[in-house]
């Protein structure tokens, strides 16, 4: 299904690159050194047991947390997080990717078309009439036009996840970030939002996604990283991440997740 909204170009060399990222809470070193790149129009899957670190690093891909030392690329914005960000520096990175939260996060005293043009309109200022329009063809490639005036109260959790990712889009980013965007969903509503997802990677956008959905990791993923303990453990394609994973604490993890009958 076409979009007014295209993914941007390909570049050459990794469109997102992440150096030595650390972060803590209080005394919890949630991230110890991780490095991460992901190559344009790629969909890169951080897996891993909760707590290891997958949501801070993505959090910090969108300047929603700020690691104590590392740096981060993303295109030509390259932030150095050992000093102070300037305000300059934080737009640039929140303009720079859009996030898609677990619980949508939706305002509820707006309707759908309200939420989704919010951000475009206040934040970065764009012409109203572009800005509905694009708006009102994302609500229809994702099956939700005839929403467009109700409110998050009257839709499902998956319309309401479809609405976090059309949210995402007209924001126009280089690279869009799921935060386990299926977990808080009823397992029948699932597919729908998966659907949505599987259909931009196959345009060329640019992906990070926080995933306990294994399935889909292992279809859709070009690359997968296994977090445990603040850590990447292991890289790599999901033919081998999953079929052949050469780390112990990777296997016990797939075994634990997987059970005995598979995902």
């Amino acid at each position: 299904m076409p979009s007014e909204i295209a993914p941007p170009p390909p570049g050459t060399g990794p469109l997102l690159r992440a150096r030595g990222l650390h972060k803590s809470f209080g005394d919890n070193h949630v991230l110890r050194g991780v490095d991460l790149d992901i190559a344009p129009g790629t969909v890169h899957a951080l897996i891993g047991p909760s707590g290891s670190g997958k949501t801070t690093v993505l959090r910090s891909l969108n300047g929603l947390e700020s690691p104590e030392a590392g740096s981060l690329e993303i295109g030509e914005l390259a932030i150095d997080f050992s000093r102070p960000r300037t305000r300059a520096e934080r737009a640039a990175l929140h303009r720079a990717s859009a996030m898609v939260f677990q619980q949508h996060q939706l305002f509820p005293h707006l309707s759908v078309l309200g939420n989704v043009t919010i951000g475009p309109l206040r934040v970065q200022g764009r012409p109203r009439d572009e800005v509905m329009a694009d708006a009102l063809a994302l609500l229809e490639r994702v099956g939700l036009r005839e929403k467009a005036d109700a409110f998050p109260s009257s839709l499902s959790g998956g319309q309401q996840q479809r609405v976090g990712i059309v949210r995402a889009l007209a924001l126009q980013p280089s690279m869009l970030l799921f935060d386990e965007p299926t977990s808080s969903l009823d397992p029948e509503l699932v597919g729908e939002v998966l659907a949505v997802m599987t259909e931009l990677a196959a345009e060329g956008w640019t992906m990070a996604v926080v995933t306990h959905e294994l399935a889909f990791a292992r279809e859709v993923a070009h690359e997968v990283s296994f977090f445990a303990d603040g850590v990447v453990v292991e890289r790599g394609a999901p033919a081998q991440v999953f079929g052949e994973p050469r780390h112990e604490r990777t296997k016990r993890f797939l075994q634990r997740i997987q059970g005995p009958f598979g995902r």
